[in-house]
């Protein structure tokens, strides 16, 4: 068997050894791109192993002794608060809203990409003018709502509110992925007696999942983020992740070294839910979303 060696770098012609240092010049910029992106979220990690003392120093102190007070201090180890009712009301709103975007956005996309109704780019201009409104216009009717409904600090109004904030998200994103749904397999398990909710669960979610699973992660990470309406809607019992944050900057200063280690702590979920569908994630934003 036998190999073709590359020319040299002299022998390339100069279109060629244009685009080789195009090319690299590319690659470089692109890496010093990520390099930049990332080290705010590095220095934040470095900064939560710090002591307060070190984390306050300006400029701040790379080479600082490391330790796990911060950590300690917010999981409530020196007698403060414990975070886990603020992340479990994260996590539960965050869920239960992802799982009611979807089962509402499935059947909403079918009926605007494969059997599509009459008129259907205005339906999908309704749903576009729909976050239009900035979200500040709709927060005191909102709280007027939920103070008059007994709904105040309850974190199942946080589930609505963050799934009618992410719905029309998803049915613009699940409408371009349901639209590379081939039609006949679906005629096809219609001819075999299937009814819409088997069609939509044995043959439309399994084709379109990789666009389903960047559709959930994304609306997982909106709720998970939402600080206005949480701020502003809950007070103890309800209280999520993102608000107990802001308990971090009191009147007495700003503890950088253990606001560093909560966010680092609140981040963790995200990245584990990015990380584990990353490839679903590229793969269903390949599909069309962001065409």
């Amino acid at each position: 068997m036998t190999t073709t060696a590359l020319p040299p770098r002299h022998q390339l012609p100069p279109a060629a050894r244009k685009a080789r240092r195009r090319s690299v010049a590319l690659g470089v910029l692109a890496w010093a791109a990520g390099i930049g992106f990332c080290l705010p979220a590095l220095w934040m990690l470095l900064t939560s192993f710090h002591s307060e003392a070190a984390a306050a120093t300006n400029p701040p102190s790379p080479a600082a002794a490391f330790t796990l007070d911060g950590y300690r201090a917010f999981f409530g180890g020196s007698g403060g608060p414990t975070p886990w009712p603020p992340l479990v009301n994260s996590l539960s709103a965050s869920l239960f809203s992802t799982v009611l975007v979807l089962v509402l956005a499935l059947p909403a996309a079918y009926a605007l990409s494969i059997r599509r109704v009459r008129k259907w780019t205005d339906v999908m201009f309704f749903f576009l003018s729909t976050k239009m409104l900035p979200v500040v216009a709709g927060l005191l009717p909102v709280y007027l709502f939920a103070k008059n409904t007994g709904m105040l600090d309850n974190v199942w109004l946080l589930v609505v509110l963050y799934t009618s904030m992410n719905l029309p998200i998803a049915v613009w994103m699940m409408q371009s992925f349901l639209a590379d749904v081939p039609v006949s397999i679906i005629d096809a398990a219609q001819v075999d007696g299937a009814r819409l909710p088997t069609v939509l669960a044995r043959v439309v979610a399994p084709v379109a999942g990789p666009g389903i699973a960047a559709t959930a992660l994304i609306c997982f990470i909106f709720s998970w983020n939402e600080l206005l309406f949480a701020r502003v809607l809950t007070g103890v019992v309800a209280q999520t992740a993102p608000v107990y944050l802001t308990g971090f900057v009191t009147s007495q200063g700003l503890f950088l070294a253990q606001l560093c280690a909560a966010s680092v702590v609140v981040s963790l979920p995200v990245l584990a839910a990015g990380y584990a569908a990353q490839d679903k994630l590229v793969q269903g934003l390949s599909l069309g979303a962001v065409k």
